[in-house]
């Protein structure tokens, strides 16, 4: 006969690392050239002009200036408009 209970096993301990994504640097904020302005999965936000798109998504800047948001019109593959997100250097 057993002194101790029995030990069970839980399989929720198990937690993944930060992935740190989002807005980093805000409307009216200056960014420099090479500046990660957005970190996301997918393309939840646009890149407009003097702004590029990484391979994983994040938006970073091409040239100094001053972050705008707006929004865009677009029209998805089935021609459905929606409105994105947009960030743009001005």
């Amino acid at each position: 006969m057993s002194k101790v209970k029995a030990g069970g096993t839980s399989k929720n301990l198990t937690d993944s690392a930060p992935k740190f994504l989002g807005v980093k640097i805000a409307d009216g904020q200056t960014a420099k050239a090479g500046a990660i302005i957005i970190r996301q999965r997918g393309t939840r936000y646009l890149a407009g002009p003097n702004t590029d798109l990484g391979k994983d998504h994040t938006i970073f800047a091409l040239k100094a200036g001053v972050v705008k948001f707006s929004n865009k019109r677009k029209v998805r593959f089935d021609g459905k408009p929606v409105v994105r997100k947009l960030v743009q250097i001005v």
